[in-house]
């Protein structure tokens, strides 16, 4: 249908940029203040039993090298660590370390506060119809950065 919400695109991005936004300021405030939203988007793949950085490159839609450079970053905040991969020598494990997991939840506490608003504007019961009527459309999995 013609005209039949066309800016839906548009507020669907906006609602990534709010959502990201208020992880990110969330993190920020309880002292993860050296992140970036790229970082969450990893966390996102290294949890819960870790993954490659060809599986990291992967998930975010960037070159080896581009995650080899972030994994390093967060090797040495304190974020994740390089383990031994259980079945292929070749290949580092890289997982959240106690900091990564508290940053994590951070960021989890900051996504539910910003449910919450969205339940307080729209009712309890229209914030799960939009969950569930996204739940149909969305391909799940595919949380990554838009740009970095």
């Amino acid at each position: 249908m013609p005209g039949y919400a066309q800016d839906l695109p548009l507020l669907l991005l906006a609602a990534a940029a709010e959502v990201t936004d208020a992880i990110h300021q969330g993190c920020a405030a309880a002292g993860f203040t050296d992140i970036r939203p790229s970082h969450g988007f990893a966390f996102v793949r290294m949890a819960p039993a870790g993954a490659t950085v060809v599986e990291i490159a992967d998930h975010l839609g960037v070159t080896k090298q581009a995650a080899s450079q972030l994994v390093e970053e967060l090797v040495k905040k304190g974020y994740a660590q390089r383990n031994p991969h259980p079945t292929d020598a070749r290949a580092k494990l890289i997982t959240l370390t106690e900091r990564g997991w508290a940053c994590t939840r951070a960021a989890d506490a900051a996504a539910a506060r910003f449910t919450e608003r969205w339940a307080a504007t729209l009712g309890a019961k229209a914030t799960v119809e939009v969950r569930n009527a996204l739940a149909r459309v969305v391909t799940p999995g595919r949380v990554r950065p838009s740009s970095w």
